[in-house]
């Protein structure tokens, strides 16, 4: 397994750099340059911004801008901020800490409605319970997240007043005390319900059929005919079949959570990657573009990885060489 990881890992590379360059194309393809984000084009002499922009590498060739621009990233130099004027490396550091206890707090919350949901359903196919859990399904599949997310500020937040509408904590707070970290569990319970409850439902079906089909298997056959426990067919022997591609997906919950995040944090207003990613686009901050873009490909990778080996080991019957 070692091998097999070295050997994905050093084949992340070719590809990184792959896509580092399309990335990079497609920012500089943007409208306007991150000089324009420094000033004020209508208030300042045209030929200072020529000069500027000849000073600052914007009129080089493409392949010495990106050549530039690479070499100071495998450094660690993510460049800096037009609009917040501090090391892309800095803001980014900042923030995400907060999407990340969003995405572990909503994959908590897929996990358990999901293995809960999809373990009655399966038990108990084509039963009333199912029928609602299946209709449950479908409208998670079927309802945008960002609708999902403007209903559910409108009734939890602005109706009932139970959770925050926007924000990461409550203003005022000393950090380290029990009530700052209250604060912050508070303001992620709406939003990571919204991105938790709404992945569950492919979750949910999935082991739902994946538990009626192997009931049907001949070992089952075989442990019913020898008078095994129902509960101990299905917990030692359905179960354990049923949860092995479920806790594949936990590699994969990795990037597909940060990247969900974006239209989930800007509804809430959170303060996170996702947030910074959408604002950083619309104000043209190339340098926070890119290096967003460049860790949701890499933990895209990862995830592939982690997916993998999880399957390796999960799976007995599956080898890694």
């Amino acid at each position: 397994m070692l091998q097999y990881s070295l050997r994905r890992i050093l084949g992340m590379i070719p590809l990184l750099l792959l896509i580092s360059f399309v990335v990079f194309t497609l920012a500089l393809m943007m409208p306007g340059d991150p000089f324009g984000g420094e000033i004020d084009p209508s208030n300042t002499d045209p030929q200072y911004i020529e000069e500027m922009r000849e000073k600052l590498g914007y009129n080089d060739p493409i392949y010495v801008q990106y050549g530039r621009w690479i070499s100071n990233f495998v450094q660690g130099d993510l460049g800096k901020s037009t609009v917040y004027k501090k090391p892309v490396a800095d803001l980014i550091a900042q923030r995400i800490p907060n999407t990340l206890f969003l995405a572990v707090t909503s994959l908590v919350i897929t996990y358990i409605f999901a293995f809960a949901m999809g373990l009655f359903a399966g038990r108990k196919p084509y039963t009333l319970g199912d029928n609602v859990i299946s209709t449950y399904n479908y409208l998670g599949i079927a309802i945008p997240s960002f609708v999902a997310g403007i209903v559910s500020i409108y009734f939890f937040s602005f109706k009932l007043g139970w959770f925050p509408s926007s924000g990461s904590v409550a203003i005022g707070l000393d950090k380290g005390t029990l009530s700052y970290y209250l604060s912050r569990l508070r303001h992620v319970l709406l939003p990571a319900a919204v991105l938790g409850l709404m992945g569950t439902a492919s979750y949910t079906q999935f082991l739902r059929n994946d538990i009626i089909d192997n009931s049907r298997k001949d070992y089952v056959r075989t442990a019913r005919a020898k008078g095994t426990k129902e509960s101990k067919i299905y917990n030692q022997h359905i179960l354990r079949n049923s949860i092995i591609p479920l806790v594949t997906f936990l590699g994969f919950d990795i990037a597909t959570l940060i990247g969900g995040a974006v239209i989930t944090e800007t509804i809430f207003t959170y303060p996170g990657i996702g947030q910074l990613f959408l604002e950083s686009v619309e104000r043209r901050d190339y340098a926070v573009v890119m290096s967003i873009t460049m860790l949701l490909s890499f933990l895209t990778l990862l995830g592939n990885l982690i997916a993998d080996l999880l399957y390796g080991i999960v799976d007995p019957r599956i080898r890694l060489d």
